[in-house]
């Protein structure tokens, strides 16, 4: 499949913060993201519905899935930017048109949950940012605020980040897929499942206990998504390591024995996921991969 890649912004240009799932609390927790794309010189508009809490979800389905169709459809906003995760993006995915967003594509951008838009629309052959989003935006580094922007106005960018002995030597080139590891298993067998043949997957997670981990990682192998795959790049994992001591070994280990039999090259540790230094990814578009004994690089 090519991937159409949507046009980067520019001085000028509009976007828009949505909330697909979890609740944000009050404006004051996406006023750091609002201020940090306004000084990259965008407009910035919010959701109608952004602020509404019903339940654990940002407004009912309905009222999610106004603001995010709204998004998809207006084709004055460039970008539209998902204000956090959490839960909540699987109730209104198969209610969105995409119709108007295939003709006029734009980035959508976010992580966590958002997996599963990332995924839906990597079926649609158009590209997306993982990136950090403004409900983080105040514990955000540096760095994901920088490729973030790299991201969105179209500068290419590597990074090189040193190598864990746990590695899988190797090189390897292929359009990069992935997200949450929960999400991607939940999209199993479903119009959002992506297929990832031939491609090089990124994986991340938070709170889940090891033993999820490898039952997920399991899973994956079980339906053939992983003997295919160019390579594999994993991000952060949070857990309660003292509590998953038990089980035996790290995420680490627990993915490495899963894709023990594959000849495609591991990178652990990439900076992305549920912390501060959330690098952007772009899925949708080829990358380089060169892991070897000294340092790990990831090239656009």
């Amino acid at each position: 499949m090519k991937f159409t890649k949507p046009s980067y912004l520019k001085k000028g240009d509009t976007i828009m913060i949505v909330a697909p799932a979890g609740f944000v609390p009050d404006s004051t927790e996406i006023e750091p993201g609002i201020a940090l794309a306004k000084s990259w010189g965008l407009e910035v508009i919010v959701g109608n519905n952004a602020f509404k809490k019903h339940n654990h979800f940002a407004g009912t389905d309905a009222e999610r899935q106004s603001d995010l169709q709204y998004a998809l459809d207006n084709i004055n906003i460039k970008a539209i930017w998902c204000s956090r995760g959490g839960y909540g993006t699987v109730r209104i995915i198969d209610q969105i048109d995409f119709t108007a967003f295939e003709q006029h594509p734009k980035w959508v951008v976010g992580f966590s949950d958002i997996t599963t838009l990332h995924s839906t629309i990597h079926n649609l052959g158009i590209a997306t940012i993982h990136a950090t989003m403004p409900g983080g935006m105040k514990r955000a580094s540096d760095e994901a605020k920088q490729t973030l922007y790299k991201a969105l106005f179209g500068y290419s960018y590597d990074l090189e980040i040193p190598t864990n002995p746990l590695n899988k030597m190797g090189n390897a080139k292929g359009v990069l897929i992935g997200g949450n590891l929960s999400i991607l298993n939940s999209m199993i067998g479903s119009f959002s499942e992506v297929n990832m043949n031939g491609k090089i997957l990124f994986i991340e997670d938070v709170g889940e206990d090891l033993y999820r981990v490898d039952r997920m990682m399991y899973t994956l192998k079980r339906t053939g998504a992983l003997k295919n795959l160019k390579g594999l790049i994993v991000g952060d994992f949070d857990y309660d390591v003292e509590k998953d001591t038990l089980f035996g070994g790290t995420h680490r280990e627990i993915i490495l024995n899963v894709v023990k039999d594959y000849n495609f090259p591991v990178l652990f540790d990439f900076p992305a996921g549920h912390v501060r230094d959330n690098r952007a990814l772009i899925f949708g578009k080829e990358i380089h991969i060169e892991v070897n004994e000294t340092v790990s690089k990831v090239s656009y």
